[in-house]
């Protein structure tokens, strides 16, 4: 039988525990409404660029802009992967990195086997992962969700853009966690550059497709080279407001699971309590019983 000051001591610390999980639950809720908030204003710009860029593509007689322009072979490709800085969130990492792999696995293989495909990190969490695994991590972002900025996504999306253009890199691919709902993420790869003229269209909508004739000054040529950097880099802002509040999301969840499985532990341990402390006290009154009935038969 267990002693009795043995699972005092861990009663104690369940509950200790079971405070901490309940207090990071709270502090990853109230993180979550703010996140939500930023994604979801994020989102009606996000797709108001799209619909413009669509609409220039759809009605753009050329081509030529190097961002659209697809390589002849494709030799290097670079992958920007997009996770967290914590830990203490299920599986929001794992399942992402996994799926990452799984997609190198099945479309990237022979890159990596030749040493062109390299990756750039984002999130402390992300670099340790794939760096452990012998992968070709260029740039690393630890540190990158305590002051969550537009500046620092845009000169990551303007750097791998700037990199395509000189031939440095043939492919650009971005893997991270869309937010569905607080206990659901979607893992997403998408190749970003080249941009495929017919895939922006399409997702676009129905507003590139209207039979408006616009007139646009200077053409929209020039437009479409201004904005195409642009929605680059929104795309990237975008799916960082998307990890974010995909990880709080994940995060309440995991503390909430963690709460209730302390909980029921601690409701296990009383009980081993309570019958180790019935059969001590059974104990001594057996003795006592004992006792008397030897100290009377003298």
């Amino acid at each position: 039988m267990p002693n009795l000051r043995d699972i005092r001591n861990r009663i104690s610390t369940v509950n200790n525990t079971q405070q901490i999980t309940k207090a990071m639950k709270m502090v990853a809720a109230a993180k979550l409404r703010k996140a939500q908030e930023r994604m979801v204003k994020t989102r009606p710009y996000a797709s108001k660029i799209q619909d413009v860029v669509g609409r220039l593509v759809g009605n753009s007689s050329s081509t030529s802009n190097p961002i659209m322009r697809s390589p002849e072979e494709v030799k290097t490709v670079l992958l920007i992967v997009v996770g967290s800085d914590r830990g203490l969130c299920g599986g929001f990492n794992n399942n992402l990195f996994k799926e990452v792999e799984k997609t190198i696995e099945s479309k990237l293989a022979e890159y990596r086997n030749a040493g062109t495909l390299s990756l750039v990190t984002v999130g402390k969490k992300a670099g340790a992962y794939f760096k452990k695994r012998k992968y070709k991590v260029i740039e690393s972002h630890p540190g990158f969700f305590d002051n969550l900025e537009y500046d620092a996504t845009s000169a990551i999306m303007s750097k791998a853009t700037q990199q395509f253009m000189n031939g440095e890199f043939d492919e650009v691919y971005l893997a991270f966690n869309e937010f569905k709902s607080v206990i659901a993420q979607n893992r997403k790869v998408d190749k970003v550059l080249p941009i495929d003229p017919s895939q922006i269209s399409t997702e676009a909508g129905d507003a590139s497709k209207e039979a408006i004739d616009y007139i646009f000054e200077p053409d929209s040529e020039a437009i479409l080279e201004k904005l195409l950097p642009l929605h680059l880099n929104i795309q990237l802002w975008k799916a960082v407001l998307e990890s974010n509040a995909s990880e709080q999301g994940a995060r309440m969840s995991a503390m909430d699971s963690a709460t209730e499985n302390a909980k029921d532990l601690e409701r296990e341990l009383k009980l081993k309590y309570n019958q180790a402390r019935q059969s001590a006290i059974t104990t001594e009154i057996s003795e006592i019983v004992s006792g008397a009935q030897a100290l009377g038969g003298n």
